[in-house]
């Protein structure tokens, strides 16, 4: 059994994580500020973990011996990671800070949770870890993009200076049951408009593309790189290779939830990626990981759970 603290745990990744590491029978301290995550997504799991509130951009309080620390805390959906841009990139930078400081402390490995959003809109199809990505880095996204690079940066600058074990993956859009149907996230926004029949929101001519990665085959991804020897440190991407235009994916949610809905076309947001396709190559070499869950079962299970919620 390994003591364990997950920050942003009561997020909708972060929650799952959680519960994979109960199931293993490990020691789980859920830190989280609430801001985006919710009580509800662990209320099942309360009595086998030990939840605290706090805001990572702060020092962590004491938390005794770890054996491992997994970074999640941060807003990863552009309405909730712009509403207060400052406080975003101040929680992937400090927060970051902060807990490889703690890692220093207590020996413990850690786990950094950054994003395919160091890509940014990119010039290279599709993106392999080595592409230093194409970022705007003033835009309305930055205070996520470069703030995510920025605690990349610390993790590798503390591994070198101070030999602590770290692990980094790149996620990629995910979806999953426990989203917030606020997030304004394509997954969720589609699903959820569709149940309440309302025209679904399409940005741009809806050709852009995203892989749509299944939470469970994510936090698979998570444990595994967990799991590997010091010398394997990532970034190594995780997602879903598949590629689909957003009138596709539009599509699938209208067929799997049954309604006929009309599409509502709207302005492209500032710096929103065209194209967006991990290489997991990395990923099915080092790890033996790639995802299991096609488009059709994860949508099939993700609007089950928004017809309980909407």
């Amino acid at each position: 059994m390994k003591r364990i603290l997950v920050t942003g745990g009561a997020g909708f990744l972060g929650s799952h994580l959680i519960d994979r590491l109960v199931e293993q029978g490990h020691d789980v301290i859920c830190l989280d500020n609430l801001q985006t995550g919710s009580l509800r997504n662990i209320q099942h799991i309360q009595e086998n973990i030990t939840f605290i509130k706090h805001d990572i951009t702060e020092p962590p309080p004491e938390l005794g011996c770890l054996d491992e620390i997994y970074n999640l805390a941060c807003p990863a959906s552009p309405v909730h990671y712009q509403a207060d841009p400052i406080h975003t990139f101040k929680t992937s930078v400090l927060g970051a800070l902060h807990l490889l400081e703690l890692a220093r402390q207590t020996g413990a490995k850690i786990f950094q949770a950054s994003t395919s959003e160091v890509y940014g809109d990119p010039l290279v199809h599709p993106q392999p870890e080595h592409y230093w990505g194409h970022v705007n880095p003033i835009g309305i996204r930055s205070c996520y993009d470069e703030g995510k690079r920025g605690a990349e940066t610390l993790f590798f600058d503390y591994a070198r200076m101070y030999d602590i074990e770290i692990k980094i993956v790149r996620i990629f859009n995910t979806y999953g049951p426990r989203m917030d149907a606020n997030d304004g996230r394509v997954v969720s926004n589609f699903i959820v408009q569709s149940l309440q029949n309302q025209p679904l929101t399409v940005y741009g001519d809806g050709l852009q593309t995203r892989s749509f990665c299944y939470v469970d085959d994510l936090i698979e991804g998570f444990l595994r790189l967990m799991a590997t020897p010091k010398e394997i440190t990532g970034p190594i991407n995780l997602g879903n290779p598949n590629e689909f235009t957003m009138l596709e994916l539009a599509e699938k949610v209208i067929k799997g939830t049954g309604k006929k809905m009309q599409l509502q076309y709207e302005p492209i947001p500032q710096d929103d990626p065209q194209q967006r396709q991990p290489v997991i190559d990395e990923a099915k070499r080092l790890l033996n990981w790639e995802p299991k869950v096609m488009l059709e079962e994860g949508l099939e299970k993700t609007i089950a759970y928004f017809k309980e919620r909407v």
